[in-house]
């Protein structure tokens, strides 16, 4: 039987899936909308389970803020391969769930994959994914952050994302802040905001590796705790946030550049996260 370009076109619309697998399962449907549907969920199902076991580290990342810019969010969608996760239609799918997230807003990835999406769920959206593409594809990482003002970052190539949360002002001049915020994370990894948030076991373990190479430079008593402290400070400074120097400014650190925006301007907390983390 004759199966149409307008007919192909129009089930790829509704289910995602390639023009050529719309076309092949519109022909063994013979020429049955719903049926050719089902034919292309049951190979993604069968995709799906074939490919579980393999390793999904490839992909990219999508994050956007809520149209208050109070609450952003940021998801990883994995593949198997860099030539899948650069496919236009993966790319529309990580887009599709990050919209559903914005507007559902849920509390968990469980929560998110149990959404609607199309004309089924967020999860059954990438089990037909898995069939059109012929790989394992996979949300790794779901997360949000909420702040007076949040601004999400993109860096190039989609493999690295961050949220930042700032409060002490708002405003368009606040957002471009929080950019530069977010583009000096992506390029420096901070470990926390300030010293005050830095985990301990980091603070112990930094602690541990000054005092083992003082030993061998022989130096014990009051003044190895001294030079213990000192470079504590040092380590603090190069490594959290608020007192980073400012990339596109060395002469500030980046809580002093936020007081340039506006006096109580200041970064509550951040999320960095990239593929394969």
């Amino acid at each position: 039987m004759v199966i149409t370009a307008q007919e192909v076109a129009a089930l790829r619309k509704r289910t995602g899936a390639g023009m050529m697998d719309c076309k092949k399962a519109l022909i063994a449907a013979e020429g049955d909308f719903e049926q050719a549907i089902d034919l292309l969920r049951k190979k993604g199902q069968k995709v799906f389970a074939d490919r579980a076991a393999h390793d999904a580290s490839e992909g990219a990342v999508f994050a956007c803020s809520s149209s208050n810019h109070q609450e952003s969010f940021l998801l990883v969608l994995n593949c198997e391969t860099d030539f899948v996760a650069k496919n236009e239609l993966f790319l529309q799918l990580g887009q599709a769930i990050l919209e559903v997230a914005v507007v559902h807003r849920p509390d968990s990835l469980a929560a998110l994959e149990a959404l609607p999406l199309g004309h089924g769920t967020v999860q059954e959206a990438i089990v037909a994914s898995t069939g059109t593409t012929g790989e394992k594809i996979t949300i790794s990482t779901y997360e949000t952050l909420a702040a007076e003002v949040t601004v999400p970052y993109i860096h190039t190539g989609n493999r690295l994302a961050v949220l930042v949360g700032l409060q002490g002002a708002q405003g368009e001049q606040v957002i471009a802040a929080g950019r530069d915020v977010a583009m000096q994370i992506a390029a420096m990894n901070p470990v926390a905001v300030d010293k005050d948030q830095v985990d301990q076991a980091i603070v112990e373990r930094e602690s541990a590796v000054i005092q083992a190479q003082l030993m061998e430079e022989g130096c014990d008593g009051a003044k190895a705790e001294k030079i213990t402290q000192g470079r504590l400070h040092k380590f603090f400074q190069e490594n959290t946030l608020l007192q980073q120097p400012f990339v596109k400014n060395g002469k500030l650190t980046v809580a002093q550049y936020l007081q340039t925006i506006a006096p109580t301007l200041t970064v509550t907390a951040f999320k960095r996260i990239g593929v394969g983390a």
